[in-house]
């Protein structure tokens, strides 16, 4: 494949980045270990003060966001962040 069929970079859930022809459904901050919407209303704010674009990451899908540590979006996936924090606090894992 040529590059420009590599056009994306995606984070896998192995923790490491690879190029994908394929455009992530999810964004991600690497820092803080946060996956949610590409629409997210606290990501854009986020990257409108300038301070997020360096640390985000894409995933595929949300399964790979999950295997890669990440957690949901507080702000843009209520009620996933709301159904994790609770198996959280049961101690319990979660699946989308």
């Amino acid at each position: 494949m040529s590059d420009a069929m590599n056009a994306f970079t995606l984070l896998g859930a192995d923790g490491r980045l690879y190029r994908s022809p394929v455009k992530g459904e999810w964004g991600g901050h690497r820092d803080s270990k946060i996956y949610g919407r590409l629409d997210c209303p606290a990501a854009l704010r986020a990257i409108a003060r300038g301070g997020y674009v360096r640390h985000r990451v894409f995933f595929a899908d949300e399964a790979t966001a999950l295997a890669a540590g990440f957690r949901p979006c507080g702000a843009c996936c209520k009620d996933r962040y709301q159904r994790w924090r609770t198996a959280r606090e049961e101690g319990r894992p979660w699946t989308p």
